[in-house]
């Protein structure tokens, strides 16, 4: 392919598509660097958002590839604010002729520009620097592996460090919490804490087994006295 024209119908089927695809926002733009101009815009859809039509020259960006001054790779999401107040997402695809030469552009400019005033909107109407939700979650959390993560956070919180650093001790206090929380009732729990603690399944069996013994031995210690036991997995 020579220049442009050589596939102007499949380019124009193309914007075709992408405009009907994603609506009025949207402004597409075939540039065309192979003619006199060097940066005429061929063909635009929806040139009101950047307030461009046919035959006027590129943008900066494309100035700078078509002149070889920036690199002819695809370049996409930049963010540009416009001098009228819009902002707008544009990513920018470059067509290469014979010898690998940029000869044109396909151009999508998204004006985002409701959309992140609503995002603002609802930061501010969800309050989430001044309430983040609290440690103790609700009880009726349907979602169980959400109550597990909940579970493995809050533990780690008590723990005060982080698995990477947790001696053995540490871990047998974690697993004292999350079995005081039933969190091995949970199918498959036993997988995620694994993963969470980096530690074998047979090591967390092993755990288990010694918390466990510790628990039943305090039990008869505190039967034999008279007194309630007072558990560590019961802490809140």
């Amino acid at each position: 392919m020579k220049t442009i024209y050589d596939e102007l119908e499949l380019f124009r089927q193309f914007l075709n598509l992408v405009e009907h695809h994603f609506g009025e926002n949207c402004e597409i733009l075939l540039h065309d660097y192979t003619g006199e101009g060097r940066t005429t815009i061929l063909d635009i859809r929806n040139g009101q958002v950047t307030n461009r039509r046919a035959g006027d020259t590129d943008s900066t960006f494309g100035l700078q590839v078509s002149a070889g001054e920036r690199s002819g790779e695809d370049c996409y999401n930049r963010i540009i604010h416009t001098r009228d107040g819009k902002v707008i997402r544009s990513s920018t695809m470059v067509i290469h002729g014979e010898n690998h030469l940029p000869i044109g552009t396909i151009c999508l400019n998204m004006d985002i520009s409701e959309t992140v005033r609503f995002e603002e909107f609802l930061r501010r109407y969800n309050r989430y620097e001044v309430a983040p939700p609290s440690e103790e979650a609700s009880s009726d959390i349907p979602d169980v592996s959400e109550m597990l993560e909940q579970m493995l956070q809050q533990a780690q919180r008590k723990v005060g460090k982080s698995p990477l650093f947790m001696s053995r001790e540490d871990k047998l206090q974690f697993l004292r919490l999350l079995d005081g929380r039933g969190a091995f009732l949970i199918t498959k729990s036993g997988d995620k804490v694994c993963e969470f603690l980096n530690i074998s399944k047979f090591t967390l069996y092993n755990y288990l087994d010694t918390i466990r013994k510790e628990e039943a031995e305090a039990q008869e210690r505190m039967n034999a006295s008279g007194k309630e036991p007072q558990h560590g997995s019961e802490e809140n």
